[in-house]
């Protein structure tokens, strides 16, 4: 198996590491510089990406930030954007999970560090690192926050920053349109996730991790880079988005008002300790499955079985609070 690694390829770690140290040493802190230059990319189809207004712009240039406003054009993606602004000295992305996502390759193809305006419909990663939900609170505190390294999670070479899933959740992001979750917000997954659970059937897949093979039946397979997914689930209670380890669980549930019981505890992120419930850390694994079957990353369907899941140390950088400040 192809060992855990910092950056975007092997041969490529230690220059992407380097990357990441130098510009984490330049800007590390952005109150320590009268002004700093910073791409903003607003995603207008985020649930609350029509929000961005003056309010937001003002805290931003209030904090020191020279704003570079670009947003996606017809074929573009928000990391061909990032691409095509390498000078300047951060990247703000204001929208959901989704448009994080769609930063990650921009992010670490150029080292520039990450700040966030949550926009979007569930914000799950803002929540994971202690980010506001407010976003001109999100705005103000920027100024105030430490670009500091993170964890990325790839499956099948698409990186995501919270989670990724194999049957129940991917069925719901297929099934839950972008115009339903922004006009219902977290209650469209609740609407959606209860009409697909009823129908949702075991599927058999197949394990390759520290060694060992095991085959299982199961409802959903997660693979989790951060804490929260899916609008407030949790992937496991002490997860972080630095601390060197993948999250699995497998719901290996008979029938699926099963789940039912098991609802509270994965919203505070303890199912581990049920006996319906596989869970391991791990910095690999490999799930096969006797038909392809979607894979889900950060709300968005990427790729297919076989999957192959592994870490990313260190691989970007994203301004936040201190972790040891967060209760």
């Amino acid at each position: 198996m192809i060992s855990e690694f910092e950056g975007p390829s092997a041969n490529g770690a230690l220059n992407h590491a380097a990357r990441l140290q130098a510009v984490a040493d330049d800007r590390k802190s952005m109150g320590k510089t009268t002004m700093r230059r910073a791409l903003l990319i607003v995603n207008p189809h985020a649930r609350n990406g029509r929000g961005y207004g003056a309010d937001i712009r003002s805290a931003l240039e209030h904090g020191g930030l020279q704003l570079v406003e670009r947003s996606p054009q017809d074929d573009e993606t928000i990391s061909d954007v990032i691409l095509g602004e390498r000078d300047c000295d951060l990247v703000i992305v204001g929208g959901g999970d989704g448009s994080l996502n769609a930063a990650a390759r921009g992010l670490m193809e150029t080292g520039l560090p990450l700040a966030i305006l949550p926009l979007g419909t569930a914000n799950d990663f803002a929540r994971t690192v202690g980010i506001p939900a407010d976003p001109v609170e999100a705005a103000r505190r920027i100024a105030s926050y430490e670009a500091r390294p993170i964890d990325l999670g790839e499956v099948n070479g698409h990186l995501y920053f919270n989670v990724a899933s194999i049957g129940f959740s991917a069925e719901l992001a297929q099934q839950l349109s972008s115009a339903a979750k922004k006009k219902w917000g977290k209650l469209g997954y609740a609407i959606v996730a209860a009409r697909i659970l009823m129908r949702s059937e075991l599927f058999t897949a197949y394990l390759e991790h520290d060694g060992m093979t095991e085959k299982i039946r199961t409802l959903q397979v997660s693979v989790g880079n951060g804490k929260f997914y899916g609008g407030g689930m949790a992937v496991e209670k002490d997860a972080t988005v630095d601390d060197g380890k993948l999250d699995f669980y497998s719901l290996e549930v008979d029938h699926w008002w099963k789940l039912l019981r098991l609802l509270p505890s994965l919203r505070r992120g303890t199912h581990s300790k049920w006996d319906d419930v596989r869970a391991f850390p791990t910095t690999e694994v490999i799930v096969r499955t006797k038909k392809p079957r979607a894979v889900n990353t950060d709300g968005e369907l990427s790729t297919w079985t076989p999957a192959h899941f592994r870490l990313l140390r260190k691989a970007i950088q994203v301004y936040m609070p201190d972790p040891t400040a967060r209760p």
